[in-house]
């Protein structure tokens, strides 16, 4: 009697746990767990990011930096190279550095800037983009600005034209702006003066013109500003409250005819290839922080001032091609050209 009552419940269980699991199956994205919460989270994710960096792969046509990208890779947990590297925070992508070889060709004539920068804005918590030699072409698009976390653009030697977007002045962390070796053009705006915390600033090699700003005289935490082998004219704005700027490249452009006014706490100031013709100022001999000078290539005109000479950090010095006069030391073991 027994074993015929066993035999009718057992059936009867097996239907309940077959009722139980296929609730458990069709309610899981229901349960509240947080494991598994975690867990469903965690597979969107990593899928997300796949998606999206497959996606700048294949808008930079397949480089062969990235032949090791693939769908099947934990992108966060891959070793950073010298070309590329790839860092997460909490399951979100936070620096992305793709660097191509020096004279890589440009991509090719169905790329489109707009689509690679919508791609790229897919990864919100960006901190740091660099995107170096790649080929990149085209203008580069406002809505960069949506990288609201970015706190150091570098897209240098690439071919990008046009104007830096008026938008990018909303992203107000931004602490380092690196747009080297492209066809940039036109004036600098007033609102590149509106960074807070820029400490960086190099747009060098590019077809930018006219003066600059009188806005950079508030770029208060500025330590570098290069803007050498560009189309830059008339007189250059009077920077020396900028207490924290250590280097200014100004090299290669029509800046003049006065001496810039510099901070004491320079380290290194490049002027050659400009239209200075003026005097060399005598407070340049109390920088004594100032390690390389290259004035050469210009009209200064004048006694040269020996103290300089004499600065004790200084390593370069190269007054070369100018209108100067008077007599260096004879023991001397710098080469300064005449």
């Amino acid at each position: 009697m027994k074993r015929k009552a066993a035999k009718g419940i057992l059936p009867e269980l097996a239907s309940v746990t077959m009722r139980f699991l296929n609730d458990l199956m069709n309610n899981l994205d229901k349960l509240q767990h947080p494991f598994l919460n975690f867990l469903h989270n965690l597979d969107i994710s990593h899928s997300s990011l796949s998606r999206i960096l497959l996606r700048v792969r294949s808008l930079l046509n397949y480089p062969d930096i990235l032949s090791n990208w693939n769908s099947s890779i934990d992108f966060c947990s891959t070793e950073p190279t010298s070309q590329v590297t790839v860092v997460c925070y909490e399951e979100s992508i936070t620096q992305l550095h793709i660097i191509g070889s020096k004279g890589t060709p440009l991509l090719p004539r169905n790329f489109s800037m707009d689509s690679f920068v919508k791609a790229l804005v897919k990864l919100p918590d960006l901190k740091v983009l660099t995107l170096v030699s790649l080929g990149l072409w085209g203008p580069l698009p406002g809505k960069v600005s949506r990288l609201v976390s970015l706190e150091i653009l570098n897209m240098s030697s690439n071919s990008l034209y046009g104007t830096i977007p008026r938008e990018l002045s909303s992203v107000t962390g931004l602490q380092t702006l690196v747009l080297d070796d492209n066809m940039f053009s036109g004036q600098l705006p007033e609102w590149l003066g509106s960074f807070p915390i820029l400490t960086v600033l190099s747009l060098r090699k590019n077809l930018f013109n006219g003066s600059l700003p009188e806005s950079f005289t508030s770029l208060e935490n500025l330590r570098v500003l290069a803007l050498s082998h560009n189309h830059f004219y008339a007189e250059v704005p009077d920077l020396s409250s900028l207490s924290n700027l250590q280097e200014r490249d100004l090299e290669d452009n029509a800046f003049g005819p006065r001496f810039p006014r510099l901070g004491n706490k320079l380290v290194r100031l490049v002027l050659p290839k400009n239209r200075f013709r003026s005097a060399i100022p005598s407070e340049l001999s109390s920088y004594y922080q100032l390690e390389w000078l290259d004035l050469s290539f210009n009209r200064f005109v004048g006694p040269f001032p020996p103290s300089l000479l004499s600065l004790p950090s200084i390593t370069y010095l190269n007054i070369a091609h100018n209108k100067l006069t008077g007599m260096l030391f004879e023991n001397t073991s710098l080469q300064c050209g005449a």
